[in-house]
This record gives C-alpha cells, structure tokens and sequence, in this order.
C-alpha cells in the first residue's frame, strides 16, 4: 500500500472479527468505524457500559447493517480484563486485538489491583488480555495483534526500582514510560510469535497528534491552544489511518510499526516508520516481558497456540 493511505484504501473486512480496547471514543471508535463499514464483525471494548452502547448506536446510525457488540472491559482492573477475555473466547473468531485504549498524564492514581494508573492500563492490561486471548488469536489464519503507541516512547524509560511510581511521579515521565512499554511488548511478542512458528503478527502503531478525548489532562496551557494545534493536527479519524493499516495491509510483517507519513510523523496519512533504538533491546524488553507475568499472573502459552493454528 501507498503512503497516501486513506479511508477508502481499506479494503473489504467481510468475515473477520477484530475487537477494539477504548472503542467509545477517539482513534478506537473511527477504526471501528471504518472495519465495520468495510464488513468486519467489530467487538467494541469499553469501561462504560452507557458510552459502550452509545458508540455501537452511532456506528449503526452511520452503517445500520454494521455487525458491532459490545464487550465490558476496564482495564485497570485485572478481573474485568479476564471477564472481558472470557467473553471474546466465546466467539465463533477473532481475527485482530486492536490495543488502543489508553489514559495520558492523570494525577497519581492506582489501578484496582495496585498499579499506578498509566503503566497498568496502557501496558499491564492489555499484556494481560493479549495473553488470554493468544490461543483464540493462534486459531486464525492471519491473525494480528496491533498496539498503540505514541511519539512520546521516544521519552521513555523503565523504571523497573519503582514500576508504581512510589518514589516519584511525573505524569509526562510516566506516559512516556507506558508508550515505549507498548513498544517493548510488541516487539517481544512478535519475537516469541516466530520463534514457536506462529503465522500470527504483532504490529504496533501511533497517531501522531491527534485531537481526542485523550488530551483532557494536559496542562490548561496546552489546551488554551488547541485551535491553533487544529491547522496542524489530525483529526481523530486521521489519527485512525495508523491503526488501521497495521489491522489491514496485506504486505505488513510481523514488528512492523505505522504512523503519520506527514512531517516529523506528526499528521496526514499512514506509512511505516521506525521507533527509536531503546524499543528495540530485547534484553530490555524481556526483563519487562517477565515483569509483567509477574505483575498480572498471566504467562502466554506459545506452545499451546502453535499447537492449535498447526
């Protein structure tokens, strides 16, 4: 596919399901949008029950013969992410986990299971549902699992002395740090995924800057500017192209990782590029891969799951 990827390069998605974190609003809601105006079945994954269904309305407004569900699923919290699992195991398929959602700089906040907020949701969460959904994943042809990252990763380091930020907190610091997780996952992922034989894909992606909900925490100052950061930024559904060319090329391989292909990867379209040098230490990404066991209690079978596709 071109660097001009757009909407319309999306091509038909009948027959596949794809379940999207953080579907209510933002990047998750217009790649929802787009997958299942193009025929997917699309699983919208959300915390709130009322914006979950107020999200799958306004899909099916736009395309009323649209296959959407909804799935309740809060990923600060390790027994909702199971829930959430147990239910997505009872489909029929699942062709791609789109791991979008995501909180950037809140107050210091833990999650229900003791993590601080930005690390537990943005990484521990969504390892852990990749994890119970592997073997359904490994059961289709083609499978992909896609993250979300951020140009911020490029800010990021592990600070695995303090992982819930006990010592000290910056909300900047601690986005950054969640972001180049995402990355260090995914690439350890798609590692582990070839070392066992499984044609399954991790990819990861970012939106450049994106106008959406996401952004409510900035400092006032920030968003005093918001209309001059419009000339220059993407929408919201422009922040999505990212996404999903990583969901739907059919020439992308596994560890590869989309963004903007404007300037500086900031805006306009959807093209591969390369995060920096620190994501890609496998050392590092495998003392985090065991961390994160630790922490959530979920280690992935990859054995099991290439017993399955074979």
């Amino acid at each position: 596919m071109k660097d001009n990827f757009n909407e319309s390069s999306v091509p038909d998605q009948s027959g596949r399901t794809v379940f999207v974190t953080g579907a209510n609003t933002g990047i998750g809601w217009d790649a929802a949008r787009v997958l299942a105006a193009r025929g997917a079945r699309v699983l919208l994954g959300c915390r709130s029950a009322d914006k979950a269904a107020a999200a799958r309305q306004r899909i099916l407004d736009i395309h009323p013969s649209a296959d959407v569900d909804t799935v309740a699923l809060d990923l600060g919290s390790l027994a909702s992410v199971r829930k959430a699992a147990d239910q997505v195991l009872q489909e029929s398929r699942l062709d791609v986990l789109v791991n979008n959602a995501g909180i950037m700089m809140p107050p210091r906040e833990l999650t229900v299971d003791g993590f601080e907020s930005q690390f537990g949701v943005n990484h521990l969460g969504h390892f852990a549902l990749t994890g119970l959904l592997l073997p359904k994943l490994k059961g289709q042809q083609g499978a992909r699992i896609v993250t979300v990252s951020s140009l911020a990763h490029r800010a990021g380091k592990i600070h695995f002395d303090d992982l819930n930020a006990e010592k000290h907190y910056g909300r900047q610091d601690r986005y950054s740090l969640s972001k180049l997780a995402n990355l260090l996952f995914t690439y350890e992922l798609q590692r582990r995924l070839h070392a066992v034989g499984c044609p399954a894909i991790a990819l990861a992606c970012h939106p450049g800057g994106a106008e959406t909900e996401l952004s409510r925490h900035l400092p006032k100052i920030f968003l005093r500017l918001t209309p001059l950061f419009r000339l220059v930024m993407n929408t919201s559904a422009e922040g999505a192209l990212p996404t999903l060319r990583a969901v739907v090329d059919p020439e992308a391989k596994g560890g590869e990782y989309f963004g903007p292909a404007g300037f500086a990867e900031f805006a306009r379209g959807a093209s591969q590029v390369r995060s920096n040098v620190v994501s890609h230490d496998a050392a590092l990404a495998g003392r985090l891969w065991e961390v994160s066991v630790e922490m959530t209690g979920v280690d992935y079978d990859f054995d099991a799951a290439a017993a399955q596709e074979s």
